[in-house]
Formats: structure tokens, sequence, C-alpha cells
């Protein structure tokens, strides 16, 4: 008997290192599920490599191409439909999610931050602990809603900041981001 895989999407703006990090776990089988689409904003962006030479999908639309931010999220979920994807796992997406996904995937929307939220919410998070002279700061998976970085909380680590130097504690993070979201996703996938 075949075994049920959820199927997903993963957004990103970057170069797609926890999509890498996911894709590694999925093949490693550490997380039930399939990557069937990868949707950027920016169709440059070295996700889209990574995403090709993995074989899978992608939808590199840029909002700017669009008259709304309706417009554009529809463009996106109708794909998502046809793919039949059922989760949305934002890695690195830089963009607020618009009704139009809310309401087509509630509570099936997850995303990762750089900091133990609610503490340095939105943009450059490392930068902000660094700049607050904190020594520790963290990783946050949470739930997507309307607001930015405000989401249920579904699972948190600490990491220690390297003070005075951002590369090092970045570095950090990042290896507690792909430890982290691929054990919070085989959570949820699992349930």
């Amino acid at each position: 008997m075949n075994e049920v895989v959820t199927k997903f999407a993963v957004f990103a703006s970057g170069s797609g290192t926890n999509f890498q990090a996911i894709y590694d776990a999925v093949q490693e089988g550490k997380l039930t599920g399939e990557a069937v689409l990868v949707v950027t904003d920016k169709p440059d962006a070295f996700i889209v490599e990574r995403a090709e030479k993995a074989g899978i999908a992608t939808l590199a639309i840029k909002p700017s191409s669009f008259s709304s931010k309706s417009a554009y999220e529809q463009a996106i979920l109708e794909k998502l439909n046809e793919l039949n994807v059922e989760w949305i796992v934002l890695a690195g997406y830089m963009r607020l999610i618009g009704d139009v996904l809310l309401e087509a995937f509630p509570n099936r929307i997850i995303n990762i931050h750089p900091s133990l939220l609610p503490a340095f919410p939105g943009k450059d998070a490392i930068g902000q602990a660094m700049e607050h002279g904190v020594k520790v700061t963290g990783v946050t998976v949470h739930y997507v809603d309307a607001g930015m970085d405000t989401g249920p909380i579904i699972a948190q680590q600490a990491v220690e900041v390297v003070e005075g130097d951002r590369v090092q504690t970045e570095k950090r993070i990042h290896e507690v981001e792909h430890a982290l979201y691929t054990k919070a996703l085989q959570q949820l996938f699992g349930k």
C-alpha cells in the first residue's frame, strides 16, 4: 500500500539554502513530503537553479507584472491548485502573504524566521539582534497570518550570538534553521 505523501510548495526570494535543506531531508527520508513547486518573486534568484537541478517545477513571476497583489496571488493559487499543493512553506520569501493565499490555505502556510519571535520581526532580524547587543537570538517556525511574523509559534530554538561577528552568527542560525524546519515540517505533515 502506498504511503500518502504531503505535497507542498516552497516560496523563496533568494539563494534557497532552506529549500535545499528541505529537499535534501526529503531525499534522505527524514521528511515525508514532496516539494512539487518552487515559487519566487525574483526570477533571477538562485533558488530557480536549485529547483531546476532538483527537477522541481518553478513559478518565477514578478509581482509588478500584475495589476494588484490579489491578481499576483491568484496566478500563484491557480498553479498551486493545478498541482494539488496542500501546504505552503516559506523559506526566505520576502513578501507578506495576502488574503487570497491566506484564505485558500488556512493554517497551512508555514514560515521560518531568524529570531526568537516576537523579538526582532521583519527584515534583517540578525542585524536587529546584533544592534541590540543580545547574547542569544534564535530561530522560530510559525504559522503565517496577516501580520509580519505574528502567527502562532510552532517551534523555536535559541542560538548564541558570536559577539561582533555577524558571519559566524548567521552560520549558526542557518545550521539551526535547516534542522529545526525539517523537524517541524515532519511533525506537521505527519498529522
